[in-house]
Formats: C-alpha cells, structure tokens, sequence
C-alpha cells in the first residue's frame, strides 16, 4: 500500500472510532465505555483501535479538539451575541445545560475537565481567548496569566458541572453563582455582571444546548470535518 494509501486507511479507521465512541459516550458514560467496545461498535478489532490511538483518553482527546472550538462558534451563531463578554457567559452556561441533559454528558464533561491531555488542551485553548475578552479589565497580565487564571476558572466549571441540579440548587442558581463567581475572577465591574446574568438567564440555553449536541452527533456521524487532506 502506497504511503497515502495508508494515511488514508489510518484516517478512515480514526473516524470510524470517533464516530462508534461518541455513540457509546453519550449512551454510556466514559467510564464504562472500553476500548473494545468502541472498537466492536465501529465494526472494527481492538488491535484496530490502539492503531489509532495510544489510548481512551488519546481518543478523548481528539474529540475535545473537534468539539472544543466547534461549540463556541455554534454558540456564536445561535445566539448572534457581539459582545465578548455576554457571549463567554453563554457560552459558559451552555456547557452547564449540556451537561445537565442526560448523566453520561455530565460525566464525559467533568472527565474533559479532569483528564491531564484534555484539560490541558483546554486551558491553553482558553488562554488567549480569555486575554482577549478580559484583557481590558486586567491590562497588566500577559498570557500566562491567563493560563494561570484559567486552571482556576476551569476548576470552577468542573466543579458546577459535577453538581446535579435539584430542587434547591436549579440551572438558574447554577448558572448565577458560576457566572459571578468567574466574571469576578476577571475583574468584570459588579454592575456589568450584574447585567450580563441578567441577560443570560431570559435566554432559552437549553433550547440551545440540545441544538448543539444534535449537531455534534450528525457530525460525528458524517465523519466530522471533511478531511482536507483527501481532498486534494
């Protein structure tokens, strides 16, 4: 087989993995999902999958790195948002709605969120991002600080998420003490938080939220993105 052949087998067999572990993640949680079960469920054998990946947590990885960037920009263009504080807030909140939705999501992000490969994908994909929304109300830190901040507001996330909502502790007091208590962190003037939670909270997140998982999983079942590669 020619070496583009072989690439091309090798990508092939990585969607096929994705694609079986997004099913069985979102049906059975990270934890009780194995490799040979992805790898069965992608009608492939288990030497197929660690081909593919060095390991679960490698494949997790690659499904951050797709779903990541990708919820953001639907959250941008569901909610046609300019301003980059609002739009981190519900961006924020929607990863709280969607992890509320059903357990295996809720487990699959605090996994995210905890794994050492994911997690830090995600603080170094947030610290930029973050400079740039924040950076006004804090103009002496540089990137790192941000990366620094992020371990901690990630952290916050994590924790939020981990919490079931009830009776008691509902989405709105979720999304109100978690939006505070990181808009605070970056220095957001109390009156502007005030607003953005205000704002947040008559919006329809968890219209949105599902919206975004339904896209995520026809994606995952069309392959994700076309691969540019086999294009050419």
């Amino acid at each position: 087989m020619s070496p583009r052949g072989k690439q091309l087998n090798g990508l092939l067999t990585q969607q096929k993995m994705l694609r079986a572990a997004v099913a069985l993640f979102l049906e059975s949680g990270y934890e009780k999902t194995t490799t040979a079960k992805i790898a069965k469920a992608a009608g492939m054998t288990q030497s197929s999958f660690f081909r593919a990946f060095a390991s679960k947590e490698a494949l997790l990885l690659e499904l951050v790195r797709r779903m990541f960037g990708g919820q953001f920009a639907l959250a941008e263009q569901h909610s046609g948002i300019e301003d980059p504080v609002l739009l981190y807030a519900v961006e924020t909140s929607l990863q709280l709605h969607i992890a509320e939705l059903t357990e295996p999501l809720r487990e699959l992000y605090v996994v995210g969120y905890s794994l050492p490969t994911t997690s830090a994908y995600i603080y170094q994909s947030m610290a930029g991002r973050l400079q740039s929304i924040f950076g006004k109300y804090m103009p002496d830190l540089e990137l790192k600080d941000f990366y620094e901040m992020e371990i901690a507001s990630a952290s916050i996330m994590r924790g939020f998420m981990a919490m079931p909502c009830d009776v008691y502790f509902t989405m709105e007091a979720k999304i109100s003490r978690f939006l505070e208590c990181s808009l605070k962190l970056y220095d957001v003037p109390q009156e502007q938080r005030k607003g953005v939670i205000a704002a947040v909270l008559q919006m329809d997140l968890r219209r949105m939220a599902e919206g975004i998982i339904q896209k995520t999983v026809a994606q995952a079942e069309e392959g994700f993105a076309a691969l540019p590669a086999l294009k050419k």
